[in-house]
This record gives C-alpha cells, sequence and structure tokens, in this order.
C-alpha cells in the first residue's frame, strides 16, 4: 500500500464521514479532481462544460457502463480492438450485447507496433464504429504509438467518423509522468473529437480492492455532455445504483491536496522507475548470454508488462522446466521482478528460444 494512501485514509477515517448512498454520479469532489487529472486542470473543455464524470466500479465497470450506453444509442455499431488487448475487452462489450472485431496491432516479426496494418483495418471500419485505444502501456504488449502516429489514429477517426474510446489504466505508472501518459487522449480531445474514456486508480495509486474509477465523456457543447450524463446515470442505476465511498474520498484526498498530490507523484515515479531498471537490466544480460539476438524491444516497451513473442511451447518451457509464471500469449509482468532475479530470467527465456 502507498505511503500516501495511508495517509488519506487516516483522513477520511478523521471525517467520521456517514454512511449513505453516494449520488448516483458519484463523489462530486472525487469526480473534479479525476477529470482535472485526465484531461488538466486548465482545460478549456472543462471550464466549458464539454466534459462530465460518472464515478464507476474501476476499469472494469467504467467500460462496461460505456458499453450498455454504446448498445444503446449507437444501434449495430461494432466495437473495435486491439489484436492483442486486455483479455476483458471482449467479455465487457459481448456482455452488453455489442459487436466484437478486432484490428491490427502487434508485429510478430519485429515484435513491435503493426502500424500500416491498424491503419488499414480502421480505415475500413465503417463509420459509427467504436474503437478503443489503450492511453498508454498498451496491455499486453507494453507497445504504445509515437505521438506523430497518435496523430494520424486521430486523422483517421476524424476522417471515418469514428468514435474513440479510451482506457487508462495507468496513468503516471507507465512513464512515471501524469502528464505525458495523458498525451494522447488529451490530444483527441483538444481537438474538438466527441470520445468516451474510462480511468482506473487500480495501478497508480494500488486501489485495486476499492474499485474506483471514472468514465468521462467528451461531448461537442455542455447541452449533449449534460444529455450523455443524464444517460449514463440511467444505466448505472440499472447496473449497479451507486459507486462505492471509500476509494473516491481517498482519490479526492489525494490528487485535491498540493502535498499529498507532489508526494503520490514522487512514489508513481518510483515505481515506474524501478520496472525501467529492471527492463534494462534484462536487456543487458540478454544481449551477454545471447548477443545475436535483438533484445531491444524489451525496454521499447513501457509499463507492468513485457510481451516477448513467445510461442505457447517456449511459454511451456518456462513454466514446467524453469517454473516461470506467465500468461499463454508470452506476456510476462516485470512489476514483480527483482535485479537479483534478473539473471534467473534471461537465462529461462535464452534457453527456451534457443531449444523450444
Amino acid at each position: 500500500v502507498l505511503s500516501v494512501v495511508r495517509k488519506a485514509e487516516e483522513r477520511v477515517v478523521a471525517q467520521k464521514n456517514n454512511k449513505e448512498y453516494l449520488p448516483i454520479d458519484g463523489f462530486a469532489a472525487f469526480n473534479r479532481v479525476s477529470a482535472e487529472l485526465m484531461f488538466g486542470a486548465d482545460s478549456p473543455l472543462l471550464a466549458d462544460g464539454k466534459i462530465v464524470t460518472l464515478q464507476s466500479l474501476s476499469g472494469t465497470g467504467s467500460l462496461r457502463v460505456g458499453a450498455a450506453f454504446i448498445n444503446r444509442f449507437f444501434p449495430g455499431a461494432s466495437v473495435y480492438i486491439p489484436n492483442p488487448s486486455w483479455g476483458n475487452h471482449k467479455n465487457i462489450f459481448a456482455d452488453a450485447g455489442v459487436d466484437v472485431q478486432q484490428y491490427k496491432y502487434f508485429d510478430k516479426e519485429t515484435i513491435g507496433l503493426d502500424f500500416a496494418g491498424m491503419k488499414a483495418d480502421l480505415e475500413s471500419a465503417p463509420a459509427g464504429s467504436v474503437v478503443i485505444l489503450h492511453a498508454c502501456a498498451h496491455n499486453p504488449t507494453g507497445i504504445d504509438p509515437t505521438k506523430a502516429q497518435w496523430q494520424e489514429i486521430l486523422d483517421i477517426c476524424t476522417t471515418r467518423g469514428l468514435l474513440p474510446f479510451f482506457d487508462s489504466a495507468y496513468q503516471g505508472f507507465a512513464s512515471g509522468d501524469l502528464i505525458t501518459d495523458a498525451f494522447a487522449l488529451r490530444m483527441f480531445a483538444e481537438s474538438g473529437i466527441e470520445m468516451l474514456v474510462s480511468q482506473s486508480y487500480a495501478k497508480n495509486l494500488g486501489l485495486y480492492g476499492e474499485r474506483v474509477g471514472a468514465l468521462h465523456c467528451v461531448a461537442a457543447d455542455a447541452d449533449n455532455a449534460k444529455r450523455a450524463l443524464s444517460q449514463l446515470k440511467r444505466i448505472a442505476r440499472a447496473l449497479y445504483s451507486n459507486p462505492p465511498t471509500t476509494g473516491a474520498r481517498i482519490v479526492a484526498e489525494v490528487v485535491g491536496d498540493d502535498a499529498l498530490f507532489a508526494e503520490w507523484k514522487q512514489e508513481m515515479m518510483g515505481m515506474a522507475g524501478r520496472i525501467k531498471s529492471v527492463r534494462q537490466q534484462l536487456v543487458d544480460c540478454l544481449k551477454e548470454m545471447s548477443p545475436n539476438r535483438n533484445w531491444d524491444f524489451i525496454t521499447d516497451q513501457i509499463g507492468m508488462f513485457s510481451y516477448t513473442g513467445m510461442t505457447t511451447a517456449q511459454v511451456d518451457n518456462m513454466t514446467n522446466k524453469h517454473h516461470i509464471y506467465m500468461t499463454k500469449d508470452g506476456r510476462i509482468s516485470l512489476a514483480g521482478l527483482s535485479s537479483g532475479k534478473v539473471e534467473y530470467l534471461a537465462n529461462a527465456i535464452v534457453d527456451s528460444f534457443d531449444n523450444c
């Protein structure tokens, strides 16, 4: 548990708050600081009332409310998710009755972004389709578009009439900087395109069990934004009625207090910096053990995971022979890797690539 979270919890307990329901759209102070964190406190869109916020049940709940909104008000529209994507994306939208399609994302040959394939698939998507975009630290690959590539994606969405739906699960936890990790979605919002944004505090504040997050709607004008919020509240009412209080109050304390906010940013930089450090150590070790193979993809990726491009047989070897556990698609979590285990992991990776 982050130190800043413990301090915020103590403040919340000292407030002796009641246990009444929150409004359907959530804790007002939480919604305000969450929108400012995502779009910038000085955002003209916030000042003009073009952004509305619904507190929801972390990222999953926010996506699910958004999925129901799409099903109700964009009938027949398909949602396009990257291939690969977070495993629950397909479940969430399919459960809401929304057709799910995929667009190319991962290039197995380069272990990088298949940007040409991505663009081709988005350009062929029917007008009115919804596009799921990972705001930063794409899960599971850790591969993000460059700033120039994000501009091209925005141009395609605008030209083709696609609705962007950003999933922001790692703001501040990817690069260590909140503003850097919000670059893409802020660029989209400032362009004037209408869009949805799912926001989670599970990773960057470690509030997994509090189920605290938000769904933001960026509309063309304040009237449309108000109408959208009214409908989002109707959907939330049917799904879970009201959001929980404790996590929202913790977030409001941390983000809304200058001293706690500064401390949180330092803790995030420490977490992100540690993962970057073990990435580099792992690459250095791999290059020493297997110099003829290019391992730079590990440091080119960002966030908690490395998408190794391993086959199922290679993953099985990692598990059965070396007792290293990872998902079948070759994704390995680096968040739990210590410097002392880097050499052991590198040896297992080289063995799996060379012998399986």
